[in-house]
């Protein structure tokens, strides 16, 4: 029998509450599987930076190195530590392991209303792959003379040909899977160096993936259209800044962060991927029992198949929509079901 050796990351805030059910439905699929689960639970974040002045310990890296998987909740708590701080280790932890590629799927699911009027589930089905290692995100750049009145910040993004080349195969790949169509988001036209060398190695790989229709969409635009014709889309290339910012509006028109899972994933497999909610710590409403725990569950499922484990991740996904469709909700999606209730709603449809 395998054992897979999974570092749980729960964070602050509702991270700790929405990956108590994830961790509960795999260990309902681990009663009948012919694997098991060995779990590292990671007291890191906030609450951890607050008794040792760090975030995680200084070798984060080497205790996460081993491990087949991470499943992360969420980090962060404003109130006592600033944003930028709590997700240095996150950034570090993407980088290091060469987490390149951050997919994040935004399905609208039977049972659940969008935001957009008049579209339904047919109509918003889509992937988001976000360049994860390099581009906007890279901590490249200072500030002089801080404080004062004439104080410069310099922030470089970083483009490189392998970094493009590799997330554009990546979406390439994934889109012959689906729906065969793959659309890159850039802002060439005002960027020219760094976004027009993204078209050029669109023109580059596109004869190679003749079965797949292509097209280019300015961020903006792009921004515009999931709005107005999200069925428009299937697998959505874009680097680290811009698919940030399309993932989460991809998850609001798809019924909200709660429903938004992803991975940051090491396709050749040489170090750890990560998984994890799209959604926040949410310190606003933590402790209340009250987040959505779908976000982290269907992260769980996309966890499973990176491991090999397609026949239970889409075990999750089947459970998930039948709950949906059923109208077990919790509030952030018009219901009254808690946290707990609805990972107790998933795995009642598991074991169905």
């Amino acid at each position: 029998m395998t054992t897979y050796q999974i570092a749980i990351f729960p964070g602050d805030g509702i991270g700790i509450e929405v990956t108590e059910q994830a961790v509960r439905v795999l260990e309902e699929l681990e009663q009948h599987a012919a694997y098991s689960w060995a779990w590292n639970y990671l007291p890191w974040g906030a609450e951890h930076h607050r008794q040792t002045g760090q975030v995680a310990p200084s070798d984060f890296l080497e205790v996460l190195r081993p491990v087949d998987a991470i499943l992360l909740g969420a980090v962060g708590w404003p109130e006592t530590l600033p944003d930028h701080v709590t997700l240095e280790p996150l950034v570090r932890i993407r980088q290091a392991f060469d987490q390149y590629a951050c997919v994040r799927p935004a399905r609208l699911f039977p049972g659940v209303k969008s935001v957009l009027a008049g579209k339904g589930p047919e109509d918003i089905d889509l992937v988001v792959v976000r360049e994860n290692s390099e581009g906007e995100y890279v901590n490249n750049g200072g500030r002089f003379k801080q404080g004062q009145p004439d104080e410069v910040a310099l922030q470089t993004a970083v483009h490189t040909r392998r970094g493009v080349e590799r997330i554009m195969r990546y979406g390439f790949e994934l889109a012959r899977r689906r729906r065969h169509r793959l659309t890159m988001i850039t802002k060439s036209n005002a960027m020219r160096y760094s976004y027009v060398l993204w078209d050029d190695i669109l023109d580059e790989l596109a004869p190679q993936y003749a079965d797949v229709e292509t097209d280019r969409q300015h961020c903006d635009a792009a921004v515009m259209n999931f709005v107005r014709r999200p069925e428009h889309f299937d697998v959505v290339v874009a680097s680290n800044l811009f698919g940030d910012l399309l993932t989460d509006l991809g998850g609001i028109i798809s019924g909200g962060l709660g429903l938004a899972p992803s991975t940051n994933t090491n396709p050749e497999r040489t170090y750890p991927s990560m998984f994890e909610p799209v959604h926040g710590s949410a310190p606003d409403i933590a402790g209340q029992g009250i987040a959505n725990p779908i976000a982290a569950i269907l992260s769980a499922a996309l966890m499973l198949d990176h491991l090999g484990e397609a026949a239970d991740a889409e075990r999750i996904r089947t459970a998930v929509a039948r709950t949906l469709s059923d109208g077990a909700q919790t509030p952030d999606l018009g219901g009254s079901l808690t946290t707990e209730q609805m990972g107790t709603e998933v795995i009642r449809r598991l074991q169905e």
